[in-house]
């Protein structure tokens, strides 16, 4: 986390993720939130076609916010220094 954000507001962001996720994304999809429990019933059930969707959006994800950040927030910070 970064010691200069607003930590305070993270469980709170988080929570709304998830009820966003949940309230939109489980009646369509069922919206698995976590790779690793996708993979055990794609497993059992043999159902492999879109499974490659809960790998790949979660690493991209996570990069494009890394991206993000790194450009948008720490760019910042150092030309206010």
């Amino acid at each position: 986390m970064d010691p200069k954000g607003l930590a305070h507001l993270a469980p709170i962001a988080i929570g709304i993720t998830v009820l966003v996720d949940h309230l939109f994304g489980v009646p369509v999809t069922g919206a698995s939130m976590n790779p690793a429990r996708s993979f055990g019933p794609a497993l059992i059930a043999g159902a492999w076609e879109n499974h490659w969707i809960f790998w790949v959006g979660p690493l991209i994800g996570g990069a494009v916010a890394a991206l993000v950040y790194e450009f948008v927030f720490l760019r910042r910070k150092e030309t206010a220094e």
